[in-house]
């Protein structure tokens, strides 16, 4: 039985567990990651983020062949099948793997393949792919071993016409229909992929809207953009029981309702990817989803073991859980750390969604007086170049000292225009004012011009006040 000694030991390689390595090496400290596939990336590279976001951007290409008029005139409109479309995801996925592979030879960071258990709090077994076992001691440990999708145990799962946001990414045929259980952000995305793709879409929602945690316009946004699509949403209903038949399924609703489609897709929730991992041994406890708590230093209740990322639960984004690496790492090197907390929301719907800061309703409550800005991208000129003329963009200041609350963007590039909002919201006073759109000129015609004609027209309203 072969044993190895590090500084610090991370389990999982997805974006938290690379990033709390890398950082950690480039600091001094001999670190190593352990990875129960036998590639890296976790399932941000193999099962979320980057498989459903490529998918998403074949789909799109597809949508615009279908609509733009300059490609009608080459021929009818064209139909590829969901296997057809992944092709492209895989490639995608491949070259992902093969870079991330590269960053831990760079860095001297050794990478271990096999299934980690605790033994106690300084020491893990893993079980090697051969069979072999290795023990590995480190003076701290980083769990970043993501989640998986929830499932309940009274749907079937091994129904080959029932599947979840892992599993629908190896779906071998296009269906003609499609239930969407749970109107997250993963529900909501896929439904508006599979709307794309011809597929007649249920979207239920366990809630009374969509994304409650969006700003109401944006959300109602939302939802009447996928009605346009051809999505049935329905509110506020659960389900009673699943019955997957040799045609279909079948979903009793407790309602009463009884709805059919060829296959179901099922999106809600996700679980921390903790039961392997032994913490019995080490005396720590995860939640009812898996996941496990830490403190503002990312550290649980055990001294030499930290988790960041998707185990951890909220925001559960990839963007947050690459700083939270870093954050980690800092914090064991003692070199001081933040905790992300103001991370951008990314929705890669069609239109996508993104956004920063507070929402109306939260202003509102909060009596804070502030004044909204807009501007509709159909009134800007490279929108109505690309064809992408749905969507807009809103700021929310306040109204004395113009600081910027709030930025809210829906449509085209939504996730990269943010940024721009994002950077000024972010500097000290006085600079982090609405103003600055106003007294800084855009290149043109480019999406980014919008904060200019959301600046004008939010200081118009604030001075006919």
């Amino acid at each position: 039985m072969a044993e190895q000694k590090f500084d610090l030991v991370v389990i999982g390689s997805g974006p938290a567990g690379e990033a709390a390595a890398m950082s950690a090496a480039k600091k001094g400290m001999r670190a190593a990651v352990i990875e129960k596939r036998p590639a890296v990336g976790g399932n941000c590279t193999h099962k979320g983020t980057i498989p459903s976001k490529a998918l998403r951007h074949s789909v799109k290409q597809l949508m615009r062949y279908n609509t733009q008029p300059v490609f009608r005139a080459l021929g009818e409109p064209c139909r590829l099948s969901f296997p057809q479309v992944m092709k492209s995801v895989h490639k995608v996925i491949n070259y992902q793997v093969e870079m991330h592979t590269s960053f831990y030879a760079r860095n001297r960071v050794e990478l271990i393949i096999g299934e980690a258990r605790f033994r106690d709090a300084n020491t893990v077994e893993v079980q090697l792919q051969d069979g072999a076992v290795e023990v590995i001691t480190a003076e701290k440990f980083v769990v970043a071993t993501g989640s998986r999708p929830y499932r309940p145990g009274d749907v079937d799962f091994d129904h080959p016409r029932v599947y979840d946001s892992d599993t629908i990414l190896e779906m071998q045929h296009t269906p003609h229909s499609m239930m969407i259980y749970g109107a997250g952000v993963i529900g909501c995305e896929y439904a508006s992929m599979f709307a794309a793709l011809g597929i007649k879409v249920d979207l239920i929602n366990t809630r009374g809207s969509l994304l409650e945690f969006l700003d109401d316009e944006i959300s109602d946004a939302l939802s009447y953009h996928l009605r346009d699509m051809g999505v049935t949403v329905r509110h506020q209903e659960e389900y009673a029981k699943v019955v997957p038949t040799e045609n279909g399924v079948i979903m009793e609703m407790q309602s009463g309702k009884r709805i059919h489609a060829d296959s179901l897709l099922w999106c809600n929730g996700r679980s921390g990817n903790t039961g392997s991992l032994g913490l019995d041994n080490v005396g720590l406890e995860a939640n009812h989803r898996g996941q496990l708590t830490v403190d503002e230093h990312y550290c649980t209740g055990v001294d030499s073991i930290y988790a960041v990322g998707d185990v951890i639960g909220w925001p559960s984004l990839a963007s947050a859980s690459y700083d939270q690496g870093r954050a980690v790492a800092a914090a064991i090197a003692g070199r001081g750390h933040r905790v992300i907390e103001d991370a951008p929301t990314g929705i890669y719907t069609l239109p996508e969604i993104s956004s920063v800061g507070q929402t109306e309703s939260e202003l509102t409550a909060a009596k804070v007086p502030y004044e909204v800005g807009r501007a509709l991208f159909k009134h800007t000129a490279r929108a109505q170049i690309s064809g992408e003329r749905v969507g807009m963009l809103k700021i929310l200041f306040h109204i004395e000292t113009h600081e910027i609350l709030g930025i809210h963007c829906f449509g085209a590039e939504a996730a990269e225009i943010v940024h721009i909002g994002q950077a000024i919201m972010k500097q000290p006073a006085p600079n982090n004012v609405i103003d600055f759109f106003v007294n800084t000129t855009f290149n043109y015609p480019t999406m980014a011009e919008a904060y200019r004609s959301a600046a004008l027209d939010g200081l118009n309203r604030v001075m006919r006040l």
